[in-house]
Formats: C-alpha cells, sequence, structure tokens
C-alpha cells in the first residue's frame, strides 16, 4: 500500500497556477517516496502523473509511460505536452510514471554488461527493480493497463540507454521504447586500448547477437549539437553515428524503417532538457496518438 502520497495541487503557493490549470483540464501529480526496493537496497522515489479524468473514471484503466530521471519532468514540461495534447484529442489519456535517480552511472547501463570503467554495475539490479518491485507497485495502487501493447518506457542519454535495454530484455512486458539522446557509445574497451566499432559497442554487439525480432517499436531523437566529438573523423558526430548504427543493427533484425523504428533528428538540437522537450509532445503522439499522427520525423 502507499503509505504516504503528497498531492502537488494541496501545495498553498500553487493556488492561483491551480485554479488556472483545473480550467484548462490539466494533469495532476502524486508522489510515492517511501517505498524500499530490495533490488537497490534503497527507497526509491517516483512521480506519478495523472490524467484530469482519472476520478472521474473509476473503471478505466490507462496505458502507461516510464520515464528514466523523473527529477527531470518539469524541466522537460512533461505536464505542459500532456495538457496540450490532451485539449487536442491527439492522444488519450495516459498514466507517467517519472523515476527520480539516484546512482544514475551505476544504476543506469546495460544489464550484466558494464562498460570498460565498470559504470551500470547495478544495471541488472536496475532492470529487476523495474519490472518485479516498480511496475507490480503501480498496478496495484493505480489503475493501468497490464497488457504489453500499452507500456512504454522512455528516458534521456544514460536513462535514454537504460530504457532501451530494459524493453529490450522484457518483449512481454514493455511494447515501446523512446530513446533521447542515448548513450549508445556505451562500450566494452578504451579507445586508447585498441577499441573497434564492430566489436567493443557494448549495445551494439548485444542487438547483434539476438536470434530473432520481437513486436516492439522504437522511437530515437538526436539533435546535431549533442556532441562536438567524432572519433571516426566521418563529419557525423558520434552521437548520431551511433544511433544510426543501431537503427542499422535493429533493420537486420528484421525491423523495418518508419513501422517499428522512428528517428527524429533536431537541427541544432542539444543534450539537453530544452531539446527534449522540444521534441518531447511529438514522442507523445508516435507512442499513443492514432496511426496517421505518428510518423513525425519530417516535421
Amino acid at each position: 500500500m502507499l503509505s504516504r502520497l503528497k498531492l502537488l495541487s494541496k501545495d498553498p503557493k500553487n493556488k492561483v497556477k491551480k485554479k488556472v490549470e483545473e480550467d484548462k483540464q490539466s494533469v495532476t501529480s502524486v508522489f510515492v517516496d517511501d517505498f524500499y526496493s530490495a533490488a537497490l537496497k534503497r527507497y526509491i522515489k517516483v512521480e506519478v502523473v495523472l490524467p484530469p479524468w482519472y476520478k472521474e473514471t473509476p473503471n478505466h484503466s490507462f496505458p502507461l509511460l516510464l520515464m528514466n530521471d523523473g527529477q527531470s519532468l518539469k524541466q522537460i514540461k512533461v505536464k505542459e505536452a500532456l495538457t496540450d495534447l490532451y485539449l487536442s484529442n491527439s492522444i488519450p489519456p495516459i498514466i507517467v510514471v517519472g523515476i527520480h535517480a539516484k546512482n544514475r552511472m551505476n544504476e543506469y547501463g546495460v544489464a550484466g554488461f558494464p562498460d570498460y570503467k565498470n559504470r551500470g554495475d547495478k544495471a541488472a539490479n536496475y532492470s529487476r527493480f523495474i519490472v518485479n518491485e516498480l511496475l507490480p507497485l503501480i498496478r496495484k495502487n493505480f489503475r493501468v493497463q497490464s497488457e504489453q501493447e500499452g507500456n512504454v518506457f522512455a528516458g534521456f542519454s544514460l536513462g535514454g540507454l537504460s530504457a532501451f535495454d530494459i524493453v529490450w530484455n522484457y518483449p512481454q512486458v514493455f511494447h515501446k521504447a523512446g530513446v533521447f539522446s542515448g548513450s549508445f557509445w556505451w562500450r566494452s574497451k578504451a579507445y586508447s586500448k585498441g577499441y573497434d566499432d564492430s566489436t567493443d559497442r557494448i549495445l551494439h554487439k548485444l542487438i547483434r547477437t539476438t536470434d530473432s525480432k520481437s513486436n516492439q517499436q522504437f522511437w530515437f531523437q538526436t539533435g546535431t549539437d549533442d556532441e562536438l566529438s567524432d572519433r571516426n573523423n566521418s563529419g557525423v558526430i558520434d552521437s548520431i553515428h551511433d544511433t544510426l548504427d543501431i537503427i542499422s543493427e535493429l533493420e537486420l533484425l528484421g525491423f523495418e524503417n518508419r513501422k517499428d523504428i522512428e528517428y527524429v533528428e533536431v537541427a541544432g538540437g542539444k543534450h539537453n532538457e530544452e531539446t527534449w522537450a522540444q521534441v518531447f509532445p511529438d514522442f507523445l503522439r508516435w507512442a499513443f496518438g492514432k496511426a496517421s499522427d505518428k510518423n513525425i520525423s519530417d516535421r
């Protein structure tokens, strides 16, 4: 049970703002901060963002969006995006769960495959926390859909790498992954130690050694100013290069571009929350909107 919940709308400082938001049929947040994770051996904090019609529809279950780096929901303007899309009937009501990060460099990564500096050594624990602890907690206390088609996981930078990895490893649980400026450079060898793109990028190799494709779908975003590094001197920054190579590996496995894969490259986009906030509504349309609204990579 959730023994301690905090409603944002009860903050007396936000009375005027609350009234304006209610006039717009805004979303509401509930914080859970007293749940102890056996897998992570610490208390976790999540923000659960409920749609405006949640209380009025007690018999309805909602699609679920999990988000890594849940402490950044405000900066990414998640509530604003949801409110606007609801008002335009672009997506159905959904429940968003933002998982606050604490040990990003240890808990985010590729499960079972720490990088060459042993970063991500607790990624497998984090995966178990998500699937065996967090999802049961959310399903017990909030009306979310249990079917795989209703479960989406998104993240930014290292959180994007983590979201993709968890979705990939649990195809029976998650249908879609959203990756914003994903840290697909995750590698098993330092550049100075004979690093090779074809063998040392951990996630690329994991996809390459997978036997068959699932029914899953993937959304990727990069920005042309994500970084300056171009390790191959190809004229393409590493962030874009690594993401396009992930897409190539997926296509070799049988995933189809524009059907199973969506790629958005933001001209001038940087590795920051401002850029991610800019494209977040497009991601929501792709993940939850009508089929006619999902092809947005030309925008």
